[in-house]
């Protein structure tokens, strides 16, 4: 909870004159002050960039589908004022809209009409759940090669270093997606790591490893009764770790009974057990994964589009691992180095072989496969020198094969200059004579460029 002395301030945004009544009762109940604007056809919001708002609230009817302008006002707003919670109300045909909006940076949606009581509550939770901003933890450098457990140097990377930072400067649900391999629980772990429930519990629930008939005591427990095996009450993750974290992963598999089940968990914070009645209310953070296409579930009718756009506030997508091959040295480095103090090996090098087979591959199981076949020859190795030959033979085939990289048209030329003295540093081992030989340039040009990029 925020300081008990400071008073709530709310923006309300509304052409409804019922709403506008609302705003005194729901002031005196939070102790707190509010501004109403009208939007009455213009589509500026000037407060927006000088307000110093704890709440906002949108009733949609200020709002269209079309309404780009206010959607981007409301991203700009949300990076600027992070600490701002959006409340948004919505009639029944908005939810395409709802969706925009909880993208754009919104707290929470609800039915309107909304009666005042609800309104107070949401008022109340939205400025209880503001995020704490930690300067020291969020304004840091960024690491060089990673964050956390996450180890990459790749913009692609550098770019999901930077969503999991504004993820976890929020409680919003955060949707990861990629392939199996990549690193998703990784990604949710730092998140929640980074967040302000960081000393709060954090539970992981592979969905696809319980048997569907478990799925629902795991996650929201049972009484004891309940079915043949309940001896005794249970309370699932969304009770044991309230105020903490609960990561689904491989959400694509739940069955449409605890669709329905979750979705107004999401939407109402509160549930009950297997067998009881007594409604269990919980502030749990919400990190979903899934290594499916949502979007096709969603169409094919086995995943439920209203949860869909519920988990989808914030989307996270890990590129595999064939996508960024610039990263590969560092991570065989990290793995040889663990491995080597795990089995009390002494693998000092790497040959420069290695790491062009390794860089030649698909990798269809991603990062994880690239750490198991490091582990297995870290164990089988009897040197120093780590060499091809204690890689499988399906990787060192694929050296016959030479990687690409591929630029979207209009990419400005020094990301792609420095994209491929990158890429060919990896490939050749950081041999610069051979990268300035493959480039066709001199190795003191080379020197000029590794200085000048930063590499």
């Amino acid at each position: 909870m925020q300081g008990k002395n400071k008073r709530i301030t709310i923006l309300l945004i509304t052409g409804n004159e019922e709403l506008k009544k609302q705003i005194p009762h729901i002031t005196r109940a939070v102790k707190g002050s509010a501004e109403i604007w009208d939007k009455k056809g213009s589509r500026r919001l000037p407060q927006f960039n000088t307000g110093n708002y704890d709440v906002v609230i949108i009733s949609a009817e200020q709002m269209d589908e079309s309404d780009e302008e206010m959607l981007t006002h409301l991203r700009e707003f949300s990076e600027i004022n992070p600490r701002t919670q959006i409340i948004l109300l919505i009639d029944e045909t908005q939810v395409k809209l709802a969706n925009k909006i909880l993208r754009a940076g919104a707290y929470h949606y609800t039915k309107f009409p909304v009666d005042t009581e609800e309104l107070i509550q949401l008022v109340e939770s939205a400025f209880h759940d503001q995020p704490k901003l930690i300067e020291e933890e969020h304004n840091q450098p960024e690491e060089k090669h990673n964050l956390g457990e996450i180890i990459g140097y790749s913009e692609k990377m550098k770019s999901i270093y930077k969503q999991i930072k504004q993820a976890a400067l929020s409680d919003v649900p955060v949707l990861i997606l990629g392939e199996t391999g990549t690193g998703k629980d990784l990604v949710a772990r730092t998140i929640h790591q980074m967040g302000r429930r960081a000393n709060k519990p954090y539970l992981p629930v592979s969905l696809g490893a319980l048997p569907s008939q478990l799925v629902a005591s795991e996650l929201f427990g049972h009484e004891k009764g309940a079915f043949t095996s309940a001896i005794r009450r249970h309370k699932g993750v969304f009770e044991q770790g309230s105020s903490g974290t609960v990561f689904l992963d491989e959400i694509d598999s739940m069955e449409e009974k605890i669709q329905i089940s979750l979705l107004r968990l999401i939407e109402e914070k509160k549930f009950t057990r297997l067998g009881g009645s007594e409604e269990i209310h919980s502030r749990t953070r919400l990190i979903a994964a899934s290594n499916e296409d949502l979007n096709e579930l969603v169409e094919k009718g086995s995943f439920r589009m209203d949860l869909f756009y519920r988990l989808d506030v914030f989307r996270i997508t890990i590129p595999p691992l064939r996508e960024r091959p610039e990263d590969i040295p560092i991570l065989v480095n990290e793995f040889v180095m663990r491995y080597n103090k795990h089995y009390k090996k002494g693998i000092e090098n790497i040959d420069p072989g290695v790491i062009i087979s390794l860089q030649r591959f698909d990798w269809p199981g991603n990062v994880r496969e690239l750490k198991n076949i490091i582990q297995r020859a870290v164990l089988t190795s009897a040197g120093k020198t780590f060499t091809p030959d204690l890689l499988p033979e399906r990787i060192v085939k694929s050296a016959g094969h030479t990687p690409e990289a591929v630029f979207p048209i209009g990419t400005p030329l020094n990301i792609v200059e420095k994209e491929m003295i990158i890429r060919t540093l990896a490939l050749t081992g950081n041999n610069r004579s051979k990268t300035a030989e493959l480039l066709g340039i001199s190795r003191r040009s080379l020197y000029s460029k590794i200085e000048r990029f930063g590499i």
